[in-house]
């Protein structure tokens, strides 16, 4: 080789090492890498990756795409391979009382008014303390996280230790102290009620999983001045607003005796309502309440289990969402009501229930129901800026689910496959904030096997504090 061209290949290999030249820009890191299976992403476009993956960093989606295109950009230490399965935005159960779990079954096929006063309040009278709370929180969270919640709205007493029991699960909660016109197992008047939960909201302000909510009961629970006060104070805090409202037939013809006026218009006359409010069950309302809850921006919280389990009535769904009314699916429960927490079940009966109500195979689709656990579940609980669907600047909140099992086979429309085939037990991993809560069917943040024990117990002591075999 002469010297001239020697000197001319050297040259041509140290500017080929130059930074950017013939090579691709370097990868950014990222905290989570999710690659391969069918990204649903549930944003506006409804868009659907065949082959896609997210990428994390802290508790947000950076990006979304295909497979290829995001394993251009980003690189990290820990990914999850989702090849083959499906990956969508985590479940919102927009309604729960999640220490209940540890009621669940105590006596099922009443009314729902003689649930109420004959055997839950009394067995909550005699057995809810915070560690009953505590202990049936942390049930509650396993059982939502193996169904593929990550985000849940629940009404109940000791809210607090709620919070902290949700925290150390890694979940995302919407959490209401109740307020109630009789004395409470953690608070014996609304002087206290007022006092213990304004300490609620100040201990949560800004924290990244948890909002601190209030939780008027009902109306028929509630007086006025109860539901006004616990109201204003929510809006001192910009905190939600969590009621029943509408849930049974008795309530609406106990209000239209004694206000001359259904449930939902009351609560707009005396300044409940509003962008703040979630309200739970919307079963009896009627042209002119959709109209409201619209107008007012409430969102409402369908729970056709619980519905059906107590014959309270069908929720006008189609109606609501077709007058504009945000809906999400909630289970209720998990006591009497409904005695599970997997809102997969609640998407199929939400379809199945509007479809035989109205006849009309084209009620409630496979779609709508989906969105209704995802996106419009997000919206009802006015979270949808955070939470609901797989976009970047969204929390980092999604279930991966196998589509291995005989029942996951074939699929043809993912919406169908979601509504009417895959189960809870098909939900693999679980990533709330960008952590992952669960891998492989196995929960991290809570130890599962100690509150099935626990759960046990607290069976042996309420059965005795209520002369039960």
């Amino acid at each position: 080789m002469t010297r001239c061209r020697f000197l001319a290949l050297s040259l041509v290999l140290q500017l080929a090492a130059l930074p950017g030249l013939n090579s691709q820009p370097p990868r950014a890191k990222v905290d989570l890498l999710v690659s391969g299976g069918i990204v649903v992403t549930m944003d506006k476009g409804r868009t659907i990756f065949d082959d896609g993956a997210i990428a994390v960093k802290g508790d947000q989606i950076v990006a979304v795409g295909s497979r290829r295109e995001i394993e251009a950009n980003y690189s990290s230490s820990q990914t999850i391979d989702a090849t083959g399965r499906l990956v969508m935005p985590g479940f919102i159960n927009g309604h729960t009382h999640v220490p209940m779990t540890l009621f669940r079954g105590l006596h099922d096929d009443v009314t729902l008014n003689d649930w109420l006063y004959k055997y839950i309040f009394p067995a909550e009278a005699k057995n809810v303390n915070e560690d009953f709370v505590r202990w049936g929180t942390r049930l509650a969270a396993a059982e939502q996280i193996q169904s593929g919640v990550t985000t849940f709205a629940d009404m109940y007493y000791f809210e607090d230790a709620v919070a902290e029991e949700t925290r150390k699960a890694g979940m995302r909660g919407v959490l209401g102290e109740t307020f109630i016109d009789f004395p409470a197992p953690d608070n014996k008047s609304e002087a206290q009620m007022l006092s213990y939960t304004e300490r609620f909201l100040q201990k949560w302000r800004g924290d990244a999983l948890i909002h601190a909510a209030v939780a008027p009961h009902s109306i028929y629970t509630c007086s006025q001045k109860t539901l006004q006060d616990a109201v204003a104070l929510a809006r001192k805090y910009q905190a939600p607003i969590l009621i029943h409202t509408a849930e049974m037939k008795k309530e609406w013809e106990d209000s239209e005796k004694q206000n001359g006026l259904s449930p939902v218009q009351y609560l707009d006359k005396i300044g409940v309502l509003g962008p703040d409010v979630v309200s739970a069950h919307c079963i009896f309302v009627d042209a002119t309440d959709r109209e409201i809850l619209a107008r007012k921006h409430v969102g409402c919280v369908h729970n056709p289990s619980s519905n059906m389990m107590i014959a309270s009535g069908v929720a006008p769904v189609a109606e609501m969402r077709a007058a504009g009314v945000a809906v999400g699916l909630g289970t209720d429960g998990p006591a009497g009501s409904n005695n599970d927490l997997d809102l997969m079940e609640e998407i199929d009966l939400a379809a199945k229930l509007a479809k035989i109500t109205r006849m009309d195979p084209l009620a409630l689709n496979a779609k709508a129901v989906v969105e209704m656990a995802t996106i419009d579940g997000a919206r009802a609980l006015h979270m949808e800026k955070e939470i609901g669907s797989l976009e970047a600047g969204k929390k980092a909140d999604f279930a991966v689910i196998s589509l291995d099992e005989p029942n996951a086979v074939p699929m043809y429309d993912v919406y169908a496959q979601v509504a009417y085939a895959l189960k809870a037990s098909e939900v693999e991993t679980v990533v709330i904030g960008g952590h992952i809560v669960m891998r492989d069917r196995k929960v991290l943040t809570v130890d599962a096997e100690q509150a099935i024990a626990k759960a046990r117990e607290y069976r042996k002591s309420i059965a005795a504090s209520l002369g039960l075999p």
